[in-house]
């Protein structure tokens, strides 16, 4: 499957808090055979937010939200989907039942807002305080703590979706060589090999790699991945270039 990534809040984009979200995303999906195929940083906006939604709803995207489930005024991200889905927010029985168990009547008149969903939500379970998440259409939302939406998000992956098959990742490295002297070479594989993602990154030079370089990672299904990384070698070799 293939998803997106918000990661939400406005201590992100204004630098008070550093983004761990997208890392660990990145790692939960690929080890279950899934794909991360964009990522977006979003304000505490509640119009933002619902145009972001709007448009993934009719892509029918599979998104990851971490962030903005709270019960306070700067959270927006439950009802912007609710907007977003034209569907009433509503409180979830269950969500609601979770949060009682943990706090009682103090959980009146602010925490049990966090028990409000867009009609027709299904709780993603929260094992660290039971405050639920929810999933509406492919779209799961999860707290902005990175110790309770990294648990939640591997339930979800677990229990709503199979595993695929890991993409392939080959990289070589290729010593003093120039992206304008093998242009070429690059347009016929990205013609050829249409299921390979491919990227050239130049370097100067750096602590594990000295001295000016590119570098080609190849990714994508194995058998197209080797073939192509195949025609590189020789492609690279035919010009003189030694690889690493």
């Amino acid at each position: 499957m293939q998803f997106q990534l918000f990661i939400i809040g406005d201590e992100i984009l204004e630098g008070r808090r550093q983004d761990r979200h997208f890392p660990a995303v990145l790692e939960r999906l690929g080890a279950r055979g899934h794909q991360l195929v964009q990522a977006h940083y979003l304000p505490d906006d509640r119009e933002v937010l619902t145009a972001a939604f709007t448009l993934t709803l009719q892509q029918g995207a599979h998104v990851i939200s971490c962030g903005g489930i709270g019960a306070t005024p700067d959270d927006h991200t439950r009802q912007a989907l609710a907007l977003a889905a034209n569907l009433a927010l509503e409180l979830h029985g269950g969500a609601a039942e979770l949060i009682l168990a943990r706090h009682g009547q103090a959980a009146y008149p602010h925490r049990i807002h966090m028990a409000e969903f867009p009609l027709g939500a299904q709780l993603i379970p929260n094992p660290v305080n039971q405050i639920a998440g929810c999933s509406l259409r492919h779209h799961h939302l999860l707290p902005g703590f990175p110790e309770m939406a990294w648990p939640m998000l591997e339930w979800v992956l677990d229990t709503h979706y199979q595993p695929g098959t890991p993409l392939a990742r080959r990289s070589l490295l290729v010593p003093d060589a120039r992206e304008g002297d093998l242009i070429g070479e690059m347009e016929h594989l990205v013609t050829a090999y249409r299921r390979v993602r491919f990227s050239c990154l130049p370097s100067f030079g750096n602590a594990r790699h000295p001295g000016p370089h590119l570098e080609f990672t190849l990714s994508g299904p194995q058998a197209d991945v080797d073939a192509a990384f195949g025609f590189l070698q020789a492609a690279l070799a035919t010009r003189g270039y030694a690889v690493q």
